[in-house]
């Protein structure tokens, strides 16, 4: 038997067996940072299943011919319940790990729990106390992951909490290193760079990630702010072992630091966010971690920092030792319509006309998939600079080009005109064109005007903010190299309103903001409470990076097919509607045979109506549902897979809110195994 694995001798030598041929076979080397040891590939280390963030398993216990048969084989309510009513944490969707026998699951309080994963007893349970610290302003709360590490002979659980803290965790015990920082903890209000950062607007959701020796740590931070000196969303990077501070990555770069020239006027010294709120992936053979930022200060107004602001909305690679940057490529110039990178980038080896490229490919909220050489940021595909639009807006100076990848096509529609509303029939075409003659139209990339001006209450967004890829990211199948993401729409629409004359969105006094202009959403209703546009309003794409071209692109969810205007067309599923605003959560786990992913129970117009889903099987080469289980519980985590004494298990994070949050755990009945 191999330390830290839990089958018996015989079974496990089976699997490794089953494992190796599974690579031999597929004639595929797996994607990079999947665990080479194959007593790891029963186990899920890191939130992305591996630090490439593939979320593939070669498990295939559960297929196309049982999935039906899935049952809940236990679940555990988050210890969160044990706090008392501390403060309201929205949905549960921190990702649990399975490691050396063990399940780990944080609470979205930032409780780390130890359970046995066969049954979820509790083992171990340990309370960093992040809600006794000042809290974290903007809602909603929650922590999204863990990681865990090991050097082979020690093994750490790393939790960045909502308190601001980076805890190490003793894997076995539960206990916190006492090694690591003060009794285990580092307090993260510090080693940014300036001791006048108001920290009360900063926490951390996203785990942290390591990268051979070096724990690398992002931030959330709040925005739509009315004040200038908002936190600026630095990186910073710790050693495993004592917790020293190792360097901090300016992601808006200092005076006389390269690139400080995209901030024109000064405007680094004031401007803050440009954060990594997400996950972010690494290749440890490299030693680069890769880092998804985040729209600057103040998200949908550019006047008070022009330029093309890096690092902001950039994917940018960044040497995990040193700090230093290597690359980077910057997606949206002067960002004012909340396209931060909000998933974690994929690392994927793939053969692009006959060549082996060691590839990242980063899906957004855009729309696009940016694929790039990991190692030199050089586009696997031409991405080109083409002339957008201009903006009217007292002050404001976009920038006169985007980046427009050539490949893959995007995965979401993109911009809107008149052909894009919805016309199921004539009645409902000509009431959708009344409502759009009220809104500014356009491309991607369409400025945001003031409201009222040119007669329109505001632009039309598609994709929205909460639109194209969030932070569920993409999943990466190494035996195809097919890479799966889920998508919404969202559109929205949006407008600017001088704070001269209108009561801000944080301050309680009219003209107290240090912005001309803020945001304000407009609601947005098609004809008869339908959608304004043509569906689908929710699809997974299969996107082939062999040749930068999609496999299929199928709509996720019935939509509002029996909505009473249009129930007796008998229309095709249109992909579930999702209000303005809100997100797709959850992801998709790729398996040696299968699509998991879930759906949520929605109504006719695609609003939540009951506490439950369904967990789904899709087919990887066609998108067809292959099966689904239906459960009691609304899922929102992204869902993993495990085996454990020859019985493999998924698991996903639900409940939160109005419900009981836990982590629920699926597996065939004993007798199928």
């Amino acid at each position: 038997k191999t330390e830290g694995t839990t089958m018996k001798p015989l079974a496990y030598r089976r699997y490794l067996i089953a494992v190796g041929l599974i690579y031999i076979l597929a004639g595929c080397s797996p994607s990079p940072n999947v665990e080479s040891n194959a007593e790891r590939m029963g186990e899920w280390p890191h939130h992305g299943k591996d630090l490439a963030s593939s979320k593939y398993s070669p498990l295939e216990q559960i297929n196309p011919d049982n999935f039906n048969q899935l049952e809940i084989a236990w679940r555990w309510e988050s210890a969160d319940r044990r706090l008392g009513d501390v403060f309201a944490t929205g949905h549960y969707t921190a990702t649990p790990l399975m490691v050396g026998g063990k399940v780990y699951a944080a609470t979205s309080h930032g409780q780390v729990a130890a359970l046995n994963p066969a049954t979820g007893q509790q083992l171990w349970l340990y309370d960093p106390r992040s809600w006794a610290r000042t809290m974290y302003t903007s809602l909603p709360r929650r922590t999204r992951g863990i990681e865990y590490w090991t050097d082979g002979e020690i093994e750490r659980i790393f939790v960045a909490t909502l308190g601001r803290q980076l805890v190490s965790i003793d894997a076995v015990t539960g206990k916190p290193d006492p090694n690591f920082g003060t009794n285990g903890v580092v307090d993260l209000e510090g080693d940014l760079g300036s001791k006048d950062i108001d920290t009360s607007k900063m926490s951390h959701g996203a785990p942290p990630i390591v990268v051979r020796n070096t724990v690398i740590v992002g931030s959330k931070i709040d925005d739509y702010v009315s004040k200038l000196g908002n936190p600026p969303g630095h990186v910073r990077a710790y050693d495993a072992y004592t917790g020293e501070f190792k360097w901090r990555f300016h992601t808006i770069p200092q005076e006389n630091e390269p690139f400080a020239y995209t901030w024109p006027e000064y405007s680094s010294k004031t401007m803050g966010n440009t954060n990594v709120w997400t996950m972010m992936a690494a290749d440890e053979e490299l030693g680069y971690v890769y880092l998804p930022t985040s729209t600057p200060t103040n998200d949908y107004y550019g006047g008070e920092r022009h330029g093309d602001n890096l690092f902001a909305e950039s994917l940018v690679c960044v040497n995990a030792e040193t700090g230093e940057r290597v690359w980077h490529f910057q997606t949206v110039h002067h960002g004012i319509w909340d396209y931060d990178i909000a998933s974690a980038p994929n690392l994927v080896d793939v053969e692009v006309d006959g060549q082996l490229i060691k590839a990242v490919a980063q899906v957004s909220k855009t729309g696009f998939t940016y694929v790039f050489n990991r190692a030199t940021g050089e586009p696997v595909w031409p991405i080109e600079e083409k002339p957008v639009p201009p903006s009217l807006v007292p002050g404001e100076k976009l920038s006169p080009t985007q980046p427009f990848p050539a490949k893959p096509p995007p995965f979401e529609r993109q911009g809107v005109s008149e052909d894009d509303l919805v016309d199921f029939t004539p009645e409902i075409k000509e009431e959708a064109l009344k409502i759009a003659k009220t809104l500014q139209l356009g491309p991607m990339f369409e400025p945001l005007i003031v409201e009222g001006a040119g007669g329109k209450i505001g632009t039309f967004n598609l994709p929205g903010p909460g639109g194209g890829a969030s932070f569920q990211g993409a999943s990466f199948d190494p035996d195809t190299g097919i890479l799966y993401v889920e998508s919404h729409t969202g559109p929205i629409v949006m407008s600017l309103v001088s704070t001269a004359d209108n009561v801000t969105r944080s301050q309680t006094e009219l003209g107290t903001s240090d912005f001309r202009y803020e945001i304000k959403y407009q609601p947005m209703e098609g004809p008869q409470g339908l959608p304004l546009i043509k569906p689908p309003y929710r699809r997974m794409t299969a996107i082939d990076l062999k040749a930068g071209e999609h496999v299929f692109q199928i709509p996720v969810g019935d939509g509002p097919i029996d909505h009473p205007a249009i129930k007796h067309l008998n229309l095709p599923p249109m992909g579930s509607r999702y209000p303005s605003g809100s997100v797709v959560e959850g992801g998709i786990l790729v398996t040696k045979t299968l699509l998991i992913s879930f759906l949520a129970t929605l109504d006719e117009l695609g609003d939540r109506v009951a506490h439950g889903g369904f967990l789904r099987a899709q087919d990887k080469a066609t998108g067809q549902l292959l099966g689904q289980v239906e459960i009691d519980r609304s899922l929102h985590g992204a869902p993993i897979t495990y085996m454990y004494e020859g019985r493999q298990y998924i698991a996903v994070a639900g409940g939160g809110g109005s419900e009981k949050a836990e982590l629920v755990v699926f597996s065939l009945p004993e007798n199928n195994n």
